[in-house]
């Protein structure tokens, strides 16, 4: 099917007649009754309108398009904040398995909350290439979720609400903070845990309402106003710092820069980092071991570093690609991504910029932040490279 073919099947589908909200909920892309594709959204107007742009196949990736191009309906769900969106999205995408979410039904690239077996459980995270879910070591798994970063954030919030032990944290200082409850809190907070994470946030409100009551009824006004915390924390979930990507601010300029580490080819690994509006965003990094690249081949690791970036349609688009070499690598690079700018940083023998290559306004206007990206690119692919040649070396 061409592309113009596609634009004109996604025009079809008039995306006004679903009466969208601008509220934050999870929305299905269906053909007939079948589940092709579940996503969430802080709003669920912008977020499925994104969808039918003309850059669908730059900013999401062919697979996307023809999803898109399938579909004769869809319909959403709201829900009260960004956190219960993502853990709807995750629940709903086990259920369902919809083609276009789970390729071939591989979880491997997602990420699972798993509450452990033990005493005193804790709740940790699990990539679905580590994760056998036969161990009887793990009471509970939750998920998938396609971004370890977003999980992370809803797990500090949750924490706050309902604090957690976890692999990392443990001891005094936690305790102080309220982060490491005791053995009779602990448990309580899990059971509340399980059932926030299977959906059920207004039964859970229910519950502690009732159990606020009995504790003012027994004159134990210290634990009914710990109830009553957490009830208003549940109705007021402050998630700002989940707010996803379809809002946006126009304004935001993100520079994503990538870069290639081995030694003799051994060892290959590739990294990408952000900056937005001037500032590096860590969060935001990524590593990618290189499995499909011949040894040493420098443009085929930047080949397969890019085509693995373009299938995360759930990472922001990029304003300005930097890449580190010649003209190989910027002539691969725009091959493999269209309608974003590219530039490369070519390097003297002591690995010090020399010049940039590529689009003369750009490199002008944004020379200091693509150099800082750049260097942080180098720094983050050296840093990750040692780490693995250490581990292979044990």
């Amino acid at each position: 099917m061409s592309f113009l073919c596609i634009i004109y099947l996604m025009k079809k589908l008039d995306v006004k007649q679903f009466n969208l909200p601008k509220k934050s909920g999870v929305y299905f892309f269906k053909k007939g009754k079948d589940i092709l594709y579940i996503g969430k959204a802080t709003s669920l107007k912008d977020r499925v309108s994104s969808y039918f742009a003309s850059d669908l196949i730059h900013t999401r990736g062919s697979r996307i398009v023809d999803m898109v191009s399938i579909a004769d309906n869809i319909s959403f769900e709201e829900t009260d904040s960004v956190l219960e969106a993502l853990i709807l999205e995750a629940n709903l995408i086990k259920r369902y398995e919809p083609k276009y979410n789970i390729k071939e039904k591989d979880n491997k690239s997602y990420n699972f909350v798993c509450i452990t077996d033990e005493d005193e459980p804790k709740v940790v995270i699990e990539r679905g290439r580590t994760l056998k879910f036969s161990d009887d070591k793990y009471q509970n798994i939750y998920g998938p979720f396609p971004s370890q970063d977003k999980l992370q954030v809803a797990l500090r919030i949750i924490r706050k609400i309902f604090p957690f032990k976890t692999n990392k944290t443990s001891g005094r200082m936690y305790e102080q903070i309220g982060l490491d409850p005791e053995s009779k809190d602990l448990k309580r907070n899990i059971r509340n845990i399980k059932l926030f994470f299977s959906g059920k946030k207004k039964g859970l409100v229910l519950k502690l309402e009732k159990e606020m009551m009995r504790m003012a009824k027994d004159l134990k006004f210290e634990e009914a106003g710990e109830l009553k915390r957490q009830i208003y924390a549940l109705n007021h979930i402050n998630d700002i710092s989940l707010i996803s990507d379809d809002v946006r601010n126009e304004d935001t300029f993100r520079i994503e820069s990538y870069d290639i580490a081995h030694m003799s080819g051994k060892n290959s690994v590739g990294v990408m980092t952000v900056m937005e509006n001037g500032q590096v965003k860590k969060s935001e990094y990524k590593k990618f071991i290189l499995r499909d690249t011949k040894r040493g081949d420098d443009v085929g690791g930047l080949r397969e570093i890019l085509t693995r970036r373009l299938k995360h349609s759930e990472w922001s688009k990029a304003n300005l690609i930097v890449i580190d070499g010649g003209k190989g690598q910027i002539n691969e690079a725009k091959r493999i991504i269209k309608n974003i700018p590219i530039v490369s940083v070519l390097k003297d023998e002591k690995h010090k910029p020399k010049y940039i290559l590529g689009n003369i306004d750009l490199t002008k206007k944004y020379r200091k932040e693509i150099l800082i990206v750049n260097n942080e690119a180098h720094r983050f692919a050296i840093q990750f490279f040692r780490k693995r040649q250490r581990k292979s070396m044990i």
